[in-house]
């Protein structure tokens, strides 16, 4: 038999075969694996296990064990119509449920991202950092061929015939005359046997580049969905929880008799650094709470927002830690004209919509919790430390997301839920107030940078970078796979990992001589990891630094950037195509336009931004328009949904409020305050994918880092003032 390449995957029939022995695809993977290393799968009745990834209804339906959470970005979606696509199965019968927590779901790819590869694979269960499809579209592929060839063997079986002369299509098997459904082969197709050869399906109605309906719209739009705090349960309470300011310790005291004197009052509880209330009702819960007025003992002083800025600064002026180094950029840089400048970046926060909501239950020995995460590896791990109750009798269900942006990989709440309905000995819901969600959130850290170069003959001769920092994504995996406290991770200094800590500072561009360090700097706040890490800060400082030394050598920035470019074609077309679709005009002084690029996980984009300074010299952005190459995209529309979201984000946190540290607690604690953009006041805003035959890249992590350089740098045209402090509207030169 041949496999015919095909425009989708670069992958031949050996390599499919191979890649699956390494990936742990259906034949090897679910085959041969050890019975401790399988999945336990339920089937409901009339359904048929086709291995680890797909359940085939007698009725038609196809499921997907989905290793991934749906948090708005589209992952279901996307999984499915690979499923879909490769199986022939009929996009209307297609349906989600999530995975169990095991070593066969664990996200390799994020693992490796996050140099954390070697930790606990059920641990590193995980959704993030742009990789559902990265790290699990081959996988997919393969067992969706598998399922395929199972259901064509069965087929074959009942009318007497090779298997490899069927095909399949909107979810039948077919060969010549002959026809059947999915649903009637899928019990026989459970039993059979793969062979050794696998391979792709050809012909057929294809699902690949289309724009298919997503799975998750249509109950978010009736309100059937749900999410972990609409759940209800029997005999179910509720709970409201107050948790230790930044610097704080343990509870010291409470009223409790001020909380028992409200109707529907249950009880109060304690943990590691919280209070939890329990009412018959959350908003009960909630007063309650309120009432006691918790008092929480003292550490080594409350987070304040001097000190980091004081950090910052003596970490600059310290030896850092080399991360990057191309030529002699110090001696380079030893004589001759220097352009030199400085950044700042506060504190970036998660903002999601859906504050951090569980619901758990322990019934005899065993607990359920339904949680709102993105590593339900990691929930699992923190209540079972918390509860005492072994892994194997704990299961997560993980439910829709009600966006993250990275805050839901923190499961703290779920060791709190947990311990509470083990002590209460009924469920119980956990929703954490906007308030406490916001005061409690973990944020991108704040971080200076000292930049310095030299040009000659209008290009960069040499640069250096110089970036104080903490690893925020460090801190976070501390926490929940390590299992560290809050406390340790907010007073370590941030040499967790230094390249992780200043990632995206590394620029696209050919520069003869390049160096880059990380100054660790200890902020006292616990930091965590925010959509797109470190990049969102980085890349404001270098593209940023970028355009000044364009204009300190008489150049518009589109054009002293693509003189830097001859080494990457890609970039080079999405900084050519995003000038020619936003009308540039050249950059000069007055008109208002600004452009930045960014290269991350396997994509390129660059970003064209119209914008000026307010009568009360905030930003006001018009336009923004984006031009990215994200190698073969799956599904059109949600590509484009995924940059749009990501310059939506950028908006947010490079034109919204500061955010200052007061005693232990950040301000502004609610959206209002935060001064984001509201429907009203979005910008007008256009999106061009490049059709590319380049390996499938990263979308939803790509847009946001380049927004806020691109309007900095708009609004120094327009008014030639250099914002550059982010967010920005800050101090200005």
């Amino acid at each position: 038999m041949v496999v015919r390449k095909q425009p989708r995957f670069s992958v031949s029939r050996r390599g499919l075969i191979t890649g699956t022995l390494a990936a742990g695809g259906l034949w090897v993977g679910w085959k041969l694996w050890p019975r401790a290393e399988r999945p336990a799968l339920m089937a409901a009745e009339g359904e048929a296990i086709l291995g680890g990834f797909i359940k085939v209804g007698n009725d038609g339906h196809v499921t997907l064990v989905s290793p991934q959470v749906e948090m708005g970005q589209g992952s279901h979606t996307l999984l499915a119509q690979i499923v879909a696509d490769e199986m022939g199965a009929d996009w209307r019968t297609l349906s989600i449920e999530p995975a169990p927590v095991h070593p066969f779901y664990a996200n390799d790819l994020l693992a490796q991202q996050w140099g954390a590869e070697g930790q606990n694979k059920p641990h590193l269960q995980a959704t993030g950092g742009s990789t559902s499809v990265r790290a699990f579209g081959l996988k997919l592929r393969e067992a969706a061929a598998g399922a395929r060839i199972l259901l064509t063997m069965a087929a074959a079986e009942r009318w007497d015939t090779n298997w490899e002369a069927c095909a399949t299509d909107q979810g039948f098997v077919t060969q010549g005359k002959n026809r059947a459904r999915f649903g009637e082969l899928a019990a026989r197709a459970a039993e059979l046997e793969l062979p050794k050869a696998i391979a792709w399906r050809d012909g057929g109605s294809r699902l690949w580049g289309a724009g298919v309906d997503r799975l998750d719209v249509p109950a978010k739009l009736d309100g059937s969905a749900n999410f972990a705090g609409d759940l209800r349960l029997p005999d179910m309470a509720y709970a409201a929880i107050s948790m230790a300011p930044n610097g704080a310790q343990d509870v010291t005291g409470y009223d409790r008799k001020a909380g028992e004197a409200l109707p529907g009052f249950i009880d109060v509880m304690e943990g590691p650094g919280w209070i939890a209330a329990i009412g018959n009702s959350w908003w009960t819960a909630r007063t309650a709470l309120k009432a006691m007025k918790p008092r929480y003992g003292v550490a080594g002083g409350l987070a304040e927002q001097a000190p980091v800025g004081a950090a910052l600064k003596a970490a600059l002026k310290a030896d850092g830690e080399t991360v990057a180094e191309v030529g002699d950029a110090a001696s380079q840089l030893a004589g001759g004209k220097i352009i030199a400048a400085e950044y700042t970046a506060g504190f970036g926060f998660h903002g999601a919509l859906e504050p951090m909501s569980a619901t758990a239950a322990l019934r005899g020995d065993r607990l359920d919790l339904w949680i709102s995460t993105q590593q339900p590896g990691a929930a699992l791990k923190a209540a079972a430390q918390a509860t005492g109750i072994a892994e194997d009798r704990i299961a997560i269900h993980a439910m829709l997301v009600g966006g993250s942006f990275g805050r839901k990989h923190e499961v703290e709440i779920a060791a709190q839920v947990a311990l509470i309905a083990q002590k209460l000995a009924r469920p119980v819901q956990l929703v954490w107030s906007r308030a406490e969600d916001m005061a409690a959130d973990r944020p991108r850290p704040a971080a200076q940078a000292k930049y310095r170069a030299r040009t000659a003959g209008g290009r960069i001769a040499a640069l250096e970078a110089k970036i104080a920092t903490t690893d925020g994504t460090g801190a976070m995996l501390a926490r929940v796979i390590d299992g560290d406290s809050v406390a340790d991770t907010a007073m370590r200094d941030g040499s967790t990992d230094p390249a992780r800590a200043v990632d995206g500072a590394q620029l696209p561009y050919d520069l003869p001589a390049f160096s880059l360090s990380h100054h660790a700097a200890d902020l006292g706040v616990a930091t965590g990891q925010l959509r797109s890490g470190a990049s969102g800060v980085t890349c404001f400082f270098g593209e940023s630094f970028i355009d000044e030394l364009a204009r300190a050598e008489g150049q518009d920035g589109f054009s002293f950037r693509m003189a830097m470019l001859a080494g990457n074609v890609r970039l080079a077309q999405c900084l050519t195509r995003v000038a020619m679709r936003g009308g540039w005009e050249g950059g000069q002084q007055g008109q208002g336009q600004g452009i930045a690029c960014h290269v991350a996980l396997g994509s390129h984009i660059a970003v064209m931004a119209e914008a000026s300074l307010g009568a009360d010299r905030r930003p006001l952005v018009t336009k923004l328009v984006a031009v990215a190459d994200v190698g073969r995209v799956l599904n059109p529309d949600l590509a484009r949904q995924q940059i749009e979201g990501g310059l939506l984000h950028g908006l947010a946190l490079a034109t919204g409020r500061a955010i200052a540290y007061r005693k232990g607690v950040p301000q502004p604690n609610n959206f209002a305050a935060h001064g984001w953009s509201a429907l009203g006041t979005i910008p007008e805003m256009s999106v061009e994918l490049i059709r590319s035959s380049n390996e499938s890249g990263g979308i939803g992590e790509l847009a946001l880092p380049p927004v806020a350089p691109a309007i900095a740098n708009a609004i120094h045209a327009g008014s030639g003032v250099r914002l550059r402090d982010l967010p920005l509207g800050g101090e200005a030169e």
